[in-house]
């Protein structure tokens, strides 16, 4: 993978992508996304063109909570050692981690970007950003918040919710550079993730 790719994939990681082992060496991508953000999978998976062919599979999903049912878009790679090898950096026994090394892969605000594109939420009353996150281990915790600092500047507090869940929030000013760091990168189905405009105006 060149350098682009690399990027993009550690952006789809640290989202909603799912890596799954197929061997020993082999894994493969996994995507899913609403019908509504079909576009922004098509246009994850174009930069990944020997991994990703054929076409995406739609599917229904019935929400049992809400009484509802919803359509999905999910396309899933050919099996590769190259995605296998990012498996084994990312993965520990199936639960999704992050890597010691993660200061030094970590660095390009397109990665950035596609991780707030998948996981990212944009309260636009507050004007501040979250980011939901797995379940990481305190060490794991440092190692990202260090990076956002050393890579990008980026601040944001990470709170942990009534039920365990872990959040980053990034406060007015930090949402500010963020989205000035990602404006570039945000494609058109994702627009409402940006202010409007985006200013680092107070």
């Amino acid at each position: 993978m060149n350098r682009k790719q690399k990027s993009i994939i550690i952006g789809m990681i640290l989202g909603d992508a799912f890596l799954q082992k197929t061997g020993e060496k082999n894994a493969r991508i996994r995507l899913e996304h609403s019908e509504k953000q079909k576009d922004y999978l098509i246009w994850k998976a174009s930069f990944f063109p020997e991994f990703f062919q054929g076409k995406p599979s739609f599917l229904e999903r019935f929400n049992i909570t809400y009484q509802k049912a919803y359509r999905y878009v999910r396309w899933q790679s050919n099996a590769s050692a190259k995605i296998g090898k990012m498996c084994k950096l990312f993965y520990e026994r199936g639960r999704k981690k992050i890597p010691d090394n993660l200061p030094l892969i970590f660095d390009n605000p397109l990665a950035l970007a596609i991780w707030y594109m998948d996981d990212g939420y944009l309260y636009h009353r507050d004007k501040i950003i979250y980011i939901y996150l797995p379940q990481y281990t305190p060490k794991e915790q440092k190692i990202l918040l260090e990076t956002l600092k050393l890579n990008f500047g980026l601040e944001p507090i990470l709170k942990t919710k009534k039920k365990g869940n872990q959040v980053l929030i990034f406060p007015v000013d930090e949402t500010k550079k963020f989205l000035l760091l990602v404006k570039p990168f945000i494609v058109s189905s994702m627009k409402y993730k940006l202010l409007d405009p985006v200013s680092t105006e107070a």
